[in-house]
Protein backbone atom coordinates (compact mmCIF):
# COMPACT_ATOMS: atom_id res chain seq x y z
CA UNK A 1 0.00 0.00 0.00
CA UNK A 2 2.56 2.51 0.42
CA UNK A 3 4.48 1.46 -2.41
CA UNK A 4 1.33 2.70 -4.52
CA UNK A 5 1.30 6.04 -2.63
CA UNK A 6 4.87 6.65 -3.25
CA UNK A 7 4.26 6.12 -7.13
CA UNK A 8 0.60 7.96 -7.01
CA UNK A 9 2.82 10.83 -5.56
CA UNK A 10 5.52 10.67 -7.44
CA UNK A 11 3.59 10.70 -10.23
CA UNK A 12 1.65 13.89 -9.32
CA UNK A 13 4.80 15.68 -8.88
CA UNK A 14 5.56 14.92 -12.08
CA UNK A 15 2.44 15.88 -13.63
CA UNK A 16 2.62 19.16 -11.52
CA UNK A 17 6.18 19.69 -12.41
CA UNK A 18 5.14 19.56 -16.43
CA UNK A 19 2.26 21.56 -15.88
CA UNK A 20 4.13 24.42 -14.39
CA UNK A 21 6.92 23.88 -17.16
CA UNK A 22 4.46 24.24 -19.86
CA UNK A 23 2.34 26.79 -18.76
CA UNK A 24 6.17 28.75 -18.14
CA UNK A 25 7.23 27.66 -21.64
CA UNK A 26 3.31 29.26 -22.57
CA UNK A 27 4.15 32.48 -21.17
CA UNK A 28 7.64 33.02 -22.00
CA UNK A 29 6.58 31.97 -25.71
CA UNK A 30 3.42 35.00 -25.27
CA UNK A 31 6.20 37.20 -24.00
CA UNK A 32 8.67 36.95 -26.71
CA UNK A 33 5.93 37.09 -29.55
CA UNK A 34 4.82 40.46 -27.43
CA UNK A 35 8.69 41.29 -27.10
CA UNK A 36 9.09 41.03 -31.19
CA UNK A 37 5.68 42.64 -31.95
CA UNK A 38 7.34 46.03 -30.04
CA UNK A 39 10.62 45.81 -31.98
CA UNK A 40 8.61 45.60 -35.12
CA UNK A 41 6.47 48.63 -34.37
CA UNK A 42 9.17 50.70 -34.03
CA UNK A 43 11.38 49.69 -37.25
CA UNK A 44 7.86 50.06 -39.56
CA UNK A 45 8.26 53.84 -37.66
CA UNK A 46 11.75 54.11 -38.65
CA UNK A 47 10.76 52.73 -42.19
CA UNK A 48 7.96 55.35 -42.43
CA UNK A 49 10.35 58.13 -41.42
CA UNK A 50 12.87 57.03 -44.12
CA UNK A 51 11.61 58.37 -47.23
CA UNK A 52 10.61 61.76 -45.92
CA UNK A 53 14.63 61.67 -44.35
CA UNK A 54 15.52 60.92 -48.45
CA UNK A 55 13.06 64.15 -49.57
CA UNK A 56 14.67 66.03 -47.42
CA UNK A 57 18.02 65.89 -48.05
CA UNK A 58 17.43 64.62 -51.79
CA UNK A 59 16.16 68.46 -51.75
CA UNK A 60 19.81 69.73 -50.96
CA UNK A 61 22.17 67.21 -52.40
CA UNK A 62 20.57 66.18 -55.78
CA UNK A 63 24.06 64.76 -56.94
CA UNK A 64 24.42 62.64 -53.67
CA UNK A 65 22.60 60.01 -55.52
CA UNK A 66 24.27 56.68 -54.31
CA UNK A 67 23.63 57.71 -50.57
CA UNK A 68 19.89 58.68 -51.46
CA UNK A 69 20.06 55.00 -53.53
CA UNK A 70 21.77 52.93 -50.64
CA UNK A 71 18.89 54.06 -48.09
CA UNK A 72 16.00 53.13 -50.51
CA UNK A 73 17.82 49.64 -51.50
CA UNK A 74 18.61 49.19 -47.71
CA UNK A 75 14.84 50.02 -46.61
CA UNK A 76 13.35 47.52 -49.30
CA UNK A 77 15.59 44.59 -47.84
CA UNK A 78 14.79 45.57 -44.56
CA UNK A 79 11.09 45.10 -45.22
CA UNK A 80 11.78 42.00 -47.17
CA UNK A 81 13.33 40.49 -44.28
CA UNK A 82 11.16 37.19 -42.73
CA UNK A 83 13.58 35.83 -40.15
CA UNK A 84 14.66 37.12 -37.12
CA UNK A 85 18.46 36.89 -37.83
CA UNK A 86 17.50 38.38 -41.82
CA UNK A 87 15.74 41.09 -40.06
CA UNK A 88 18.87 42.17 -37.85
CA UNK A 89 21.52 42.46 -41.26
CA UNK A 90 19.17 43.95 -43.07
CA UNK A 91 18.47 46.52 -39.99
CA UNK A 92 21.84 46.99 -39.76
CA UNK A 93 22.63 47.61 -43.47
CA UNK A 94 19.61 50.29 -43.07
CA UNK A 95 20.85 52.00 -40.02
CA UNK A 96 24.62 52.03 -41.94
CA UNK A 97 22.46 53.86 -45.07
CA UNK A 98 20.94 56.02 -43.16
CA UNK A 99 24.43 57.13 -41.13
CA UNK A 100 25.88 57.58 -44.34
CA UNK A 101 22.99 59.99 -45.71
CA UNK A 102 23.34 62.02 -42.54
CA UNK A 103 27.20 62.56 -43.11
CA UNK A 104 26.45 63.49 -46.65
CA UNK A 105 24.35 66.11 -45.18
CA UNK A 106 26.90 67.43 -42.46
CA UNK A 107 28.11 68.93 -45.71
CA UNK A 108 25.09 71.02 -46.56
CA UNK A 109 24.77 73.66 -43.93
CA UNK A 110 21.10 75.13 -44.98
CA UNK A 111 20.16 71.30 -44.99
CA UNK A 112 21.71 70.42 -40.96
CA UNK A 113 19.96 73.94 -40.32
CA UNK A 114 16.12 72.85 -41.57
CA UNK A 115 13.44 72.69 -39.09
CA UNK A 116 12.30 69.43 -41.37
CA UNK A 117 15.97 67.86 -41.47
CA UNK A 118 16.38 68.67 -37.59
CA UNK A 119 12.61 67.14 -36.84
CA UNK A 120 13.61 64.04 -38.65
CA UNK A 121 17.01 63.24 -37.28
CA UNK A 122 15.18 63.58 -33.64
CA UNK A 123 12.40 61.00 -34.62
CA UNK A 124 15.27 58.78 -35.96
CA UNK A 125 16.79 59.31 -32.72
CA UNK A 126 14.25 57.91 -30.87
CA UNK A 127 13.30 55.82 -32.49
CA UNK A 128 16.49 53.89 -32.66
CA UNK A 129 16.32 54.28 -28.75
CA UNK A 130 13.02 52.43 -29.00
CA UNK A 131 14.35 49.96 -30.92
CA UNK A 132 17.30 49.56 -28.40
CA UNK A 133 15.41 49.14 -25.65
CA UNK A 134 12.84 46.68 -27.10
CA UNK A 135 15.81 44.54 -28.38
CA UNK A 136 17.17 44.47 -25.11
CA UNK A 137 13.31 43.36 -23.75
CA UNK A 138 13.05 40.86 -26.60
CA UNK A 139 17.23 39.36 -26.21
CA UNK A 140 15.94 39.09 -22.39
CA UNK A 141 12.56 37.08 -22.76
CA UNK A 142 14.19 34.98 -25.64
CA UNK A 143 17.33 33.56 -23.28
CA UNK A 144 15.17 33.09 -20.81
CA UNK A 145 12.82 30.92 -23.21
CA UNK A 146 15.63 29.33 -24.33
CA UNK A 147 16.89 28.13 -21.30
CA UNK A 148 14.22 27.09 -20.36
CA UNK A 149 13.41 25.10 -23.55
CA UNK A 150 17.19 23.45 -23.19
CA UNK A 151 17.66 22.65 -20.12
CA UNK A 152 16.86 19.63 -18.56
CA UNK A 153 14.24 17.98 -17.19
CA UNK A 154 12.37 20.94 -18.66
CA UNK A 155 13.55 19.77 -22.40
CA UNK A 156 11.86 16.86 -22.24
CA UNK A 157 8.53 19.21 -21.95
CA UNK A 158 9.18 21.53 -24.51
CA UNK A 159 10.22 19.20 -26.81
CA UNK A 160 6.81 16.68 -26.47
CA UNK A 161 4.96 20.49 -26.25
CA UNK A 162 6.63 21.57 -29.93
CA UNK A 163 9.00 24.30 -28.59
CA UNK A 164 11.72 25.50 -30.20
CA UNK A 165 14.69 27.93 -29.33
CA UNK A 166 14.12 30.91 -30.77
CA UNK A 167 16.73 33.57 -32.79
CA UNK A 168 18.49 36.23 -31.02
CA UNK A 169 17.79 39.56 -32.49
CA UNK A 170 21.45 40.33 -33.04
CA UNK A 171 23.39 43.45 -33.97
CA UNK A 172 26.69 43.28 -36.27
CA UNK A 173 30.21 43.13 -34.08
CA UNK A 174 30.71 46.51 -36.12
CA UNK A 175 28.23 48.06 -34.81
CA UNK A 176 29.60 47.35 -31.36
CA UNK A 177 32.57 49.12 -31.79
CA UNK A 178 32.79 53.00 -30.66
CA UNK A 179 33.00 54.90 -34.14
CA UNK A 180 36.20 56.66 -34.37
CA UNK A 181 35.54 60.49 -34.35
CA UNK A 182 38.32 63.04 -35.03
CA UNK A 183 37.85 67.13 -35.36
CA UNK A 184 40.70 67.64 -36.25
CA UNK A 185 42.82 67.22 -39.64
CA UNK A 186 42.81 63.85 -41.38
CA UNK A 187 45.45 61.21 -40.11
CA UNK A 188 48.05 60.88 -42.01
CA UNK A 189 48.34 57.96 -44.21
CA UNK A 190 50.10 54.30 -42.80
CA UNK A 191 53.01 54.06 -44.73
CA UNK A 192 52.78 53.20 -48.21
CA UNK A 193 49.67 54.03 -48.27
CA UNK A 194 48.64 57.65 -50.89
CA UNK A 195 47.36 60.20 -49.63
CA UNK A 196 43.94 61.42 -51.73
Amino acid sequence: MAVIWIVGGTAALALVYLAWTYNRLVALSRRADGAWSDIDVQLKRRWDLVPALVETVKGYARHESAALEDVVRARAEATRAATVPERGASELGLSGAVGRLFAVAEAYPDLKAGQNFQELQRALVDVEDHVQYARRYYNAVVRDLNTLIEGFPSSLAASAAGFAPRSFFQIDEGERAAPRVSFDAPPAPEAGEARP
